[in-house]
Formats: structure tokens, sequence, C-alpha cells
């Protein structure tokens, strides 16, 4: 029998550097392929990952990829300092890690069916909301009105900008950096000021969101002034992750466990409880 916590080798097939301080990292098992679950997918959006580096740990992170492809994977990883982020950017491609997963619960996919949804995320935030852009792009009919808005300090830290350029196509993107740059021409200020932008059906109508905690609480200026109630919106709040298995009591907010009871949760269920 498989044991579902016991890390797997996975080779580095390609690094993408995003911005000053985050790259990309595609993923592929040394030995087979990705197994998909019951509903054809490698993990559901929002699920998390854990990636290591042998000596220096690991971390958990949120796939960017699409989670149909058994190929690989893609996690965004930014150096903060840490030793498995600092070691993981030193990689080069086709240097080996270990991997396990995926794990956690991710967005309800099939409540999200048939409604219209406001998807929102700040600088580094993006890879589960990206997963789950993938998601529905590939079942667009299956979907209403889809907006995706996001915010991040400086034009530099907005990542994926090519796929946000297709997204574009199928979505509507709304993009916003803090303060006025020279090479910026777009919006400038914060997610809040998007409500007059954005034309949903409330009554049916879903929000998933991911990003740093003051931005999360701030959503409240967003999702309320729609009409969107709690029990709609699902926060994705895996940056507060360490064990990813509820032992290290690292990730608690309030009376949950970010690993074990989400990384998805509804909004109400964590509300001021982000850091």
């Amino acid at each position: 029998m498989q044991n579902f916590y016991l890390p797997e080798k996975a080779k580095v097939i390609k690094i993408e550097t995003l911005s000053p301080d985050v790259k990309l990292f595609r993923l592929q098992k040394a030995k087979s392929k990705f197994i998909k679950n019951r509903d054809g997918l490698v993990f559901n959006p929002g699920q998390f990952v854990l990636a290591g580096v042998w000596g220096y740990g690991e971390a958990p992170f949120g796939p960017a990829s699409s989670p149909e492809n058994a190929s690989y994977i893609e996690i965004i990883v930014r150096k903060t300092g840490g030793n498995v982020t600092n070691a993981l950017h030193n990689l080069g491609k086709k240097a080996e890690i270990t991997l396990r997963g995926p794990y956690g619960n991710g967005f309800p996919l099939e409540f999200f069916e048939k409604k219209d949804l406001v998807l929102v995320t700040g600088g580094c935030g993006i890879p589960p909301i990206a997963s789950l852009i993938e998601y529905i792009i590939k079942r667009r009919k299956n979907f209403g009105r889809v907006y995706l808005i996001y915010g991040a300090k400086t034009p530099q830290d907005l990542l994926l900008k090519e796929r946000i350029k297709a997204w574009e196509k199928q979505i509507k993107v709304l993009l916003t950096i803090d303060k006025p740059a020279s090479d910026w021409t777009g919006r400038v200020g914060f997610v809040s000021e998007f409500v007059k932008d954005i034309e949903i059906d409330a009554n049916n109508a879903c929000a998933a969101m991911c990003g740093p905690g003051p931005m999360m609480n701030a959503l409240e200026k967003i999702l309320r002034p729609l009409g969107i109630s709690d029990r709609r919106i699902f926060a994705n709040t895996e940056r507060k992750m360490q064990c990813g298995i509820g032992k290290c009591q690292h990730c608690t907010t309030g009376e949950k466990y970010t690993c074990t009871d989400g990384p998805v949760f509804y909004f109400d269920e964590i509300d001021r409880n982000w850091d």
C-alpha cells in the first residue's frame, strides 16, 4: 500500500524567473506521471503540495498549473530568506527535489458551476487562483461571468503576465498596483476600489481569494458591497502552513488547522484570523 506521506523524487524540468525574487518551477515525477483523482484531476485547485530540497527541508506550495495536466505541476516560489526558498532558488534545471501531496481541501468546483465568480488575489498569492482559472477556462460554458482582480506593489510583482494575456480572452481581468510607476499605464490603487467595475448577479455568485492577510481583510469592502454572502466566499490561507499534517501548530487559525481543515475555508470560518 502506498504511503501517502512518503516524499517522492521529482525533477526540475523548467525554471522561469517571474520577478526579481520569484521563480516558477516545473516539476516532473522521476518515475511516473501524476495520478489523477476520481474527478480526473491531479489536484483540486486550492490544494497544496510539499516541495523540498535534500538537507534543507520542505515547504508548502499551491500548484499554479492546470489540474488536469498529469505530466508535470508548476509551483511559484518567492525567495523569502528561509532555508527552503533559498535552496530552491539556487537549483538549476534537471535538479532533483522531493515532492509529496496533494493535501488539504480545494475550492468547491461543482458548487461554482453556473455561477458568476469573483476571483481575488495579490502578489505571490496567485498560484491557487491560476490553477482555478485554468480549470474554469477548460469548461468556460459551465460558468457565468468571471472576474479576476489581481493587485501587486509594482508592475514587476504582477506574475504570470503571459498567461494573463490568454485569460483575458475568456474572463474579465482587473489589474492594479499600489502606487504610480513610470512603466505602468493601468489601474493604481487598492483592489477594494474595483466594486464599480464588477457586474454580477449577487444571488448567484461566489468568490475565491488568496493573498496577504491585510488584503484579505480589506476584501470586506469589495465582496460584501457586491452582496456576496460569507458562505459563498472561499479563502485560501496556504501561506500560514509549515509541516502540512497538523502537528507543528504553525498554521492554526482560530480553532482550525490550515493544513488539515483547509487551506480553503468559508470566509466566516476564519474572518479576522489571517495572521
